[in-house]
Formats: C-alpha cells, structure tokens, sequence
C-alpha cells in the first residue's frame, strides 16, 4: 500500500495500525481457527481394549472409531484360537489423536517348527527343562532295565526315535525312555558268605552289584571276625539277581574305628 504525498503522519500511523490488525487477524485465523479444524488440535480418543478379538473383527471395529491397526508381531499357544489378538500398543485407555495405529501381536494358526533338541545322554530331569526351554511337551517317561539310572536312553515321538536336530513343531509331545538303575541281566546270586567284608564288596561290585546297607553284629562261636555270616538276598538254589542291584551283608565283629581327620 502507498502512501500518498498528501497523507499527514495521523494517516500514515491509521494505516499502519489498520496493516498490523489485518496482519494479526489472519494469524489468529490462521493458529486458532484453520490449524485446529485440519489437526483436530485438541481432539483425542480413549483407546478401547482390542486384546482377545478376532484379527478379523477389528478393521471394522476401529474403523468407527477413526484409528487404525498393524499386526507387528505373532506368536503359537496351542490353547488359544488363531489370529487372537493377543497384545496392544498403546494399552486400553490411553489418549491418542485420530487415525492413530495401535500395535498389536496375534496368535498364529500353525506351531512354527523347530529343530529337535539332543535329549540323549543326559538326565530325565535335564530334559524336562530342555524341552520346556523349547516349548515342547514333555510326555510319558518310561523306565527300563539299564544300570544308566535316570539317564534318557531313547526321545520319541508318535512312538517313533526321532533324531536331534530333526524338524518338529513347538508344543509337539515328546516320550522319554529312561534307565532305571538295573541291568536286564540276571545270573544266581553270588555267594559272599564267610569271605572278608573288603573281599565280598569286590565280588559284588565286580560282578554289576551294589553293596546295600552293611549290619555288624558280635562274633559267635565259630565265626572269624571281620567275614561275612549273612546276605540278602540269600545265595539259595535257583534264586537270581538283576544288574544294579543291592545286597546287604552282616559282617561278624564290632564296626571298625573310623580314622580322625
């Protein structure tokens, strides 16, 4: 706008005063009136809980209230329906703008598949916790004659070895044969009766036994001190003894001094 040469300084300010309202008119409009009505500036909505929904029924459901979704991550639970929303971000109540995304974890239709894990070798309760560690089930632990006690002989599955590192599903069963201890082979029980105490447990743990609890009792008549008068089980005609298994003896004499340290 020019200023005419006629125009007194009175009118030069009325001009400039009128410039600076116009000027600052249109930047009220521009802060308080346009930016608020294109930002909904002001404008926030409660976050509903989406958490235990069907993936499918969620566009629709957040479509009417002007927010949005975006699966970001997923993951198996055998107990739980496939494509169940499972998490939410942000959580339900929250204050966000319109059009906003809420992030959310569903559960997958099928187990992802994984490499089976070495259970052999390794004690039953060890591969309790592998499996667990590998969200796998532990299933039925049956025991069979093998002096490796407690130890996982075989790892099956569907009744069948299945090999480490072959493919199988999370949440997939797995059975466990397990030694119990004892052998499967039996032969007559060993005659230890009037040999020394040191001798007898050479015997029986050279032949696959345990020495099972030792009695000692006083020496009678005939008896030599420090020797064997009596075992169980007995040494009698056809009886028989597994691997691994305990004998007890009673030893004629006191209980020897244990030396002091």
């Amino acid at each position: 706008m020019a200023f005419l040469k006629s125009d007194t300084p009175f009118d030069v300010l009325k001009h400039l005063v009128v410039i600076g309202l116009a000027v600052a008119l249109l930047l009220f409009g521009f802060f308080f009136v346009y930016l608020p009505m294109t930002t909904n500036h002001g404008e926030t909505i409660v976050v509903p809980k989406v958490t235990g929904m069907r993936q499918s029924d969620l566009e629709d459901y957040l479509d009417e209230r002007n927010l949005r979704y975006f699966v970001d991550d997923s993951s198996y639970s055998p107990n739980i329906p496939a494509y169940t929303v499972l998490t939410q971000d942000p959580a339900p109540g929250q204050q966000v703008k319109e059009d906003r995304k809420i992030y959310i974890s569903v559960s997958m239709k099928n187990p992802p598949v994984i490499k089976m894990p070495k259970l052999t070798e390794g004690s039953v309760k060890n591969a309790q916790m592998i499996l667990a560690s590998y969200d796998l089930v532990v299933g039925d632990i049956r025991k069979v004659p093998d002096l490796a006690q407690n130890s996982v002989l075989k790892q099956l599955v569907n009744g069948k070895e299945i090999e480490p590192g072959s493919p199988i599903a999370k949440g997939t069963r797995v059975d466990l044969v397990v030694g119990d201890g004892q052998g499967n082979q039996e032969f007559p029980v060993p005659n230890v009766i009037n040999m020394p105490a040191d001798e007898a447990s050479t015997l029986l743990v050279g032949q696959g036994l345990q020495v099972g609890e030792i009695f000692y009792q006083p020496a009678v008549e005939g008896e030599v001190e420090g020797t064997i008068v009596k075992q169980r089980p007995v040494a009698a005609l056809g009886a028989t003894i597994r691997m691994g298994q305990l004998v007890d003896l009673w030893v004629a004499g006191n209980e020897p001094l244990k030396a002091v340290q």
